[in-house]
C-alpha cells in the first residue's frame, strides 16, 4: 500500500483525490489547516492565504476556537473518503497538560483519529510540544507530527529529540525533513529510535538518498500538498531508492505500522 504520510485538506477534497489517483497513491495522512494555498488564483491571493500561514507558525492564534473551523472541514473529508484519508488532528499548544489531556482525549480519541499533527511550535518554543507528547504516551502511543521546515529552529529540532527520549513509547515525526537543518535532523532522528523523518518539500536530491540509507525502517514517504506535489513526492524517493523492502517501507509500509494499518 502507498501511502503518502503529510497532506492537508484541499478545497474541494477532489482535487485531492485526483493527485493522489495521478500518483497511484492508495491512502494519505491528512492534516488540518487553516491556510488553504490551492484557492489562490494569483499572487496577491497567495500572499494572502500564505500571511494565515505565518501567523499560525508563529504560534498568534493558539486557541481552541482558532482551530475549530479546520477541525469541522477535515472532518467532512474523512467522512466523506474514510477509505482513502488516514486523519491526524493538530491540537493548541501552550494550554498546560491537564487542558491539552482534555483536548487530545474528546477531539482525537473521541473522532477516532490516528495521530496527533501537524504542530506548529512558534520558533525557539519547541518545549511545548510536550503536553502534547504526554497525552499521547497516556492514549497509547499515538503518534505525533512536528512541522520541521521554517521558522523551525536547530535549537527547536534539539528539543524535539530531548522530548522524544523523555517520551520514549511515542513515535514523533519530524516533518519536511528538517527543512534547512536536514543533517541535524538527519542524525538526531538516526540516533533517537523513537523519532522518525518525513520526507516532504525537500529539495536537495542527495538528502532524500542519504535519510534513507541511513534511517531506512524511519523514514517517510510525504508530499506535504498542496504546497508539495504527491506525484513528483513518490518519483523521488523511486528516484534514489531500488525496488525492494526498504522502498516499500518509505512509500507507506513504515506508517501502516505507526496507525495500525500494517
Amino acid at each position: 500500500m502507498i501511502i503518502d504520510a503529510h497532506s492537508h485538506v484541499h478545497e474541494p477534497v477532489s482535487a485531492h483525490v485526483g493527485l493522489l489517483n495521478e500518483a497511484g497513491v492508495d491512502r494519505a495522512v491528512l492534516f488540518a489547516t487553516r491556510p488553504h494555498p490551492e484557492r489562490a488564483g494569483d499572487l496577491a491571493g497567495l500572499r494572502r492565504e500564505m500571511a494565515v500561514l505565518a501567523k499560525a507558525l508563529e504560534g498568534r492564534a493558539d486557541t481552541v476556537e482558532a482551530y475549530r473551523e479546520a477541525w469541522r472541514e477535515l472532518d467532512a473529508a474523512l467522512a466523506a473518503l474514510p477509505d482513502r484519508f488516514i486523519g491526524f488532528l493538530s491540537v493548541p499548544l501552550g494550554l498546560g497538560a491537564r487542558e491539552t489531556a482534555e483536548i487530545v482525549e474528546q477531539e482525537v480519541i473521541g473522532r477516532g483519529l490516528h495521530g496527533i499533527g501537524e504542530l506548529t511550535p512558534p520558533p525557539g518554543r519547541a518545549e511545548l510540544v510536550e503536553p502534547v507528547l504526554q497525552a499521547a504516551a497516556d492514549q497509547g502511543r499515538l503518534p505525533v507530527v512536528v512541522h520541521g521546515s521554517a521558522p523551525t529552529t536547530a535549537e527547536d529540532l534539539a528539543t524535539l529529540a530531548a522530548l522524544a527520549r523523555r517520551y520514549r513509547d511515542v513515535p514523533l515525526v519530524v516533518s519536511q525533513l528538517g527543512g534547512q537543518h536536514w543533517m541535524q535532523a538527519l542524525e538526531l532522528v538516526r540516533d533517537t529510535p523513537n523519532m522518525y523523518l518525513e520526507l516532504s518539500t525537500a529539495n536537495i536530491v542527495f538528502a532524500v538518498r542519504l535519510a534513507i540509507k541511513e534511517i531506512p525502517d524511519r523514514t517517510l514517504f510525504g508530499s506535504d500538498a498542496p504546497y508539495g506535489d504527491p506525484v513528483l513526492a513518490r518519483a523521488l524517493v523511486e528516484r534514489v531508492t531500488s525496488p525492494g523492502e526498504v522502498r516499500d517501507r518509505v512509500l507507506g509500509g513504515t506508517i501502516a505500522e505507526l496507525v495500525g494499518l500494517g
